[in-house]
């Protein structure tokens, strides 16, 4: 029987301009049952409705892929122009056709939003979510054995305490941007990107950064469905 919601994601997707294959389909449905299963006993989002759910975290989460492709695009174009330890100072992984390529870390992912969509989308992508929550790192790691994700795992830690270097550093609804920003930079890599998903155009928190945080895009999002404004505060160190 099909999943009751297949349709509305094949919608969505179309609304995105997102082409994903049946088996990436099926891993956002069986995670939004993991979730909602996982949300009889631990409070991992308030969002209890499914059909809420996919819009407001799925689909919401799902439009950052293509802009997160874009910037991926670019970084290999600069690699391929550079040797990547000269790059980024990040030791490379493995070269086999099917490793991942970029590491991007979620910090505090709560559920896994956008993390395990990204995972699900990008197996280029080597994503490691963190959470100060125990709860919500380990059903980040059950979502990675349950979704056969060997590019995902869950972290319980402060991102204060990471050191190890991200390609990418992404956050949703987290914190400031100063705050975000500040207690995330030993992770970010060299030439590695800040990717901020904010609602509103955040002017504020924006002016509130320092000079050394260079906010070089904040590109609107459109979430098929959700009436509410979207954005991506794309920056560098």
């Amino acid at each position: 029987m099909a999943h009751p919601l297949v349709g509305a994601l094949r919608q969505g997707l179309l609304g995105l301009d997102l082409s994903l294959d049946a088996t990436a389909q099926a891993r956002l449905l069986d995670y939004m049952d993991l979730i909602a299963k996982w949300n009889k006993v631990y409070n991992l989002t308030a969002v209890r409705d499914t059909q809420e759910m996919l819009t407001h975290h799925v689909l919401d989460s799902l439009a950052v892929v293509a802009p997160l492709r874009r910037e991926l695009a670019k970084l290999q174009r600069a690699e391929d122009a550079l040797p990547r330890l000269v790059l980024s100072g990040i030791t490379p992984l493995p070269a086999a056709a099917s490793a991942p390529r970029y590491r991007l870390l979620d910090v505090g992912a709560g559920a896994g939003l956008p993390g395990v969509v990204i995972a699900i989308t990008c197996p280029e992508v080597s994503v490691t979510c963190v959470d100060t929550v125990a709860k919500k790192a380990a059903f980040v790691q059950q979502a990675a054995v349950s979704l056969r994700l060997p590019n995902l795992r869950g972290l319980h830690a402060r991102v204060e305490t990471l050191t190890d270097p991200f390609d990418v550093v992404c956050s949703r609804a987290f914190a400031s941007l100063l705050d975000f920003t500040s207690w995330s930079a030993p992770a970010l890599a060299q030439h590695g990107v800040w990717l901020a998903m904010k609602g509103k155009h955040p002017d504020a928190e924006i002016q509130a950064l320092p000079q050394s945080v260079n906010v070089f895009h904040v590109e609107p999002l459109t979430v098929p469905g959700l009436g509410a404004e979207r954005c991506i505060v794309w920056m560098r160190g």
